[in-house]
């Protein structure tokens, strides 16, 4: 029996500082944690300031001899861009350079690529890639006729480029029917819950950020959990008791990042609709990360992208447990701010709390005395509210309970 060792593909990392964004070293670091999950080995890194991008070869002509150079000390065998390539950045590089060159988006997309377990991930991956794709192909002149393929048919006929352009079009089409078809099964059962009265809290947040770890902790929801940049992809749902059994469903979502690529923002739309769904926006923050400010603030605007507004917000500093010197932080853009440890259960018993408190927001309690020809009502109260008690009495059946405000009327 013969024992192989793993080949990891070596690359260097390049990026640009501009000044208008956070420094090009940390955004570098990122970058080399997502080349880390999609199996490189890093070998190097080359930063270069400038006003702009360079156009034409997304770096200036001085750093792309020294890219050269470094390429050829460390053996490395590609080179992974900070930014989204345009196809004249992409042709030229690998002209100038002979390698193998990746942009953020395509590699966060094999990423992705990688991960996708279900089938409704597999055709937004898919339609995301095609999306990427088709943006970036471009001619190889006259090679890339062909004839066509009729008997005395005189000229050129369909280049290879148009019909690669046009298969790639029936292709996504076909994975938009297929989406289509998802959509509408997410909408029934949305419509279901609706029609439960149960509340939904989705789980956003920065990728890495230990959503499944919590929804695993409170949920036993059985997410696979690892230390890599987007670890699920796929949307879990899963029912939480809080106290005097009242329920609530939390939804996972797929992790949040800088630059994350417009093609998939609208690839994932359909998953990404489970929080402007949600009745509750759960917040969770990586609370070791040194980087945490800036994550947070990535979040707020891709939820802001996303048209998510005026949802009641609670934000959960996850991994206290990491922390040498645990301390209150706020955010001032949430209504609840609960330090937490999905690892230990610190603070869980406050979150759960919290999210009662936000239900109880939209009930009202009820106490009074129902009679016996009134049972129907009672069991409307039991599906679409929280019954705390029932008890029959000689003149009726007396309860306590809490009803969403929309049936108050009716009961």
């Amino acid at each position: 029996m013969f024992e192989t060792e793993k080949i990891y593909e070596k690359v260097i990392l390049v990026g640009v500082d501009t000044g208008s964004e956070e420094p090009a070293e940390v955004s570098l670091d990122e970058l080399s944690e997502l080349a880390r999950t999609a199996g490189a080995q890093v070998a190097g890194r080359l930063i270069q300031a400038r006003e702009s991008i360079h156009p034409g070869f997304y770096i200036g002509r001085g750093k792309l001899l020294e890219l050269k150079e470094l390429l050829w000390e460390t053996d490395a065998t590609g080179i992974i861009c900070d930014d989204e390539l345009t196809s004249a950045q992409l042709g030229n590089l690998e002209e100038e350079l002979s390698c193998k060159v990746i942009d953020r988006t395509l590699l966060i997309l094999d990423i992705f690529a990688a991960r996708a377990v279900s089938g409704e991930g597999k055709i937004q991956v898919e339609l995301a890639q095609l999306r990427y794709r088709s943006s970036r192909l471009a001619g190889l002149g006259r090679s890339l006729s062909r004839l066509g393929g009729g008997i005395g048919t005189r000229g050129p006929g369909e280049k290879k480029l148009e019909m690669d352009r046009r298969l790639i079009r029936e292709r996504i089409g076909r994975l938009k029917r297929e989406l289509k078809d998802v959509e509408r099964h997410r909408e029934l059962i949305r419509s279901q819950r609706k029609q439960s009265g149960l509340k939904v809290a989705a789980l956003v947040g920065y990728t890495s950020a230990g959503k499944s770890s919590l929804e695993n902790t409170l949920t036993d929801a059985g997410i696979p959990e690892d230390d890599m940049l987007f670890s699920t992809l796929d949307t879990t749902t899963r029912s939480l008791m809080l106290e005097h059994s009242q329920e609530i469903l939390l939804t996972d979502t797929v992790g949040f990042i800088r630059k994350l690529p417009h093609h998939l923002v609208e690839a994932f739309k359909s998953t990404l609709e489970e929080v402007q769904y949600a009745d509750i926006i759960l917040h969770v923050v990586d609370a070791s990360n040194p980087r945490m400010e800036t994550q947070m603030h990535v979040v707020y605007e891709t939820l802001r992208q996303l048209g998510v507004g005026g949802k009641p917000v609670v934000t959960v500093f996850n991994k206290q447990d990491l922390l040498e010197c645990p301390g209150y932080v706020r955010d001032f853009q949430a209504e609840y701010s609960i330090p937490v440890s999905a690892r230990t259960g610190e603070g869980l018993e406050e979150l759960k709390r919290a999210l009662l408190d936000l239900i109880r927001r939209d009930q009202i309690y009820v106490e009074r005395l129902y009679g016996f020809s009134q049972a129907g009502t009672i069991q409307v109260i039991r599906r679409r509210g929280q019954l705390l008690s029932e008890e029959y009495t000689e003149d009726g059946i007396a309860v306590k309970a809490f009803v969403p405000k929309e049936i108050y009327g009716k009961i």
